[in-house]
């Protein structure tokens, strides 16, 4: 069965001047395995603003029916990669890569407080089981850019086209050398961090093989 999967990172934002997701979705986009046969990889980078998903989103569902989307999104204080599992309609009142603040804390006024992300999470934490980089459940994507994400997509669970599956991965801090081993010896690699973003893609897309998808129906 072919499978599409749209996977999906962001670029900078204000306090992060580097965002390793748009490296990493780039790297993700080179990727060749057998059991990826007949796997389309759809690659965006958001720019971190909401205008840009709220364009964007709609535009790539539409184009290309994704059957799955894996999504990642920066967490500068985290020392694990993070499964999210549910999007929050909350907001935080703090401006965006294109000087956007938002004006009210919540997303949608009067609906629900949260969402849940279709993630195949037992799945994907069996696929990167030994590897060395931590993963955790979330029940919590914030209330910046990568929550909106979430939230927006999960949402189109009410519409009759959508993606059966979704994931949204935060990721932590890149190890930098030029900065003391103390702060950084924890952290992982570029390399260390797309091995087990590869590991993720293969879990979502087995996945998406055995679910079968509105687009497609």
């Amino acid at each position: 069965m072919s499978v599409t999967v749209l996977v999906t990172g962001f670029g900078p934002f204000p306090g992060a001047p580097f965002n390793p997701t748009e490296p990493l979705v780039r790297r993700i986009a080179k990727l060749r395995r057998p059991v990826l046969a007949g796997t389309k990889i759809v690659v965006h980078v958001f720019a971190t603003s909401y205008a840009a998903v709220d364009r964007d989103l709609p535009t790539l569902l539409a184009e290309h029916k994704p059957d799955a989307l894996l999504m990642f999104g920066l967490a500068p204080r985290a020392k694990t990669l993070r499964v999210e599992t549910r999007a929050r309609n909350a907001m935080k009142l703090l401006r965006d890569v294109a000087g956007y603040t938002p004006l009210r804390g919540v997303i949608a006024q009067g609906g629900h407080s949260t969402l849940k992300i279709p993630a195949p999470v037992v799945a994907l934490f069996a696929a990167v089981r030994g590897t060395r980089i931590p993963i955790v459940r979330s029940h919590d994507a914030g209330t910046y850019l990568c929550n909106y994400l979430c939230w927006r997509v999960s949402e189109t669970g009410s519409k009759s086209k959508r993606p059966q599956l979704a994931a949204f991965i935060h990721v932590p801090p890149l190890h930098v050398r030029s900065r003391p081993r103390k702060v950084t010896k924890k952290r992982p690699t570029l390399d260390e961090l797309a091995r087990t973003a590869s590991l993720l893609l293969i879990a979502l897309v087995t996945s998406a093989r055995r679910t079968p998808s509105s687009f497609h129906s």
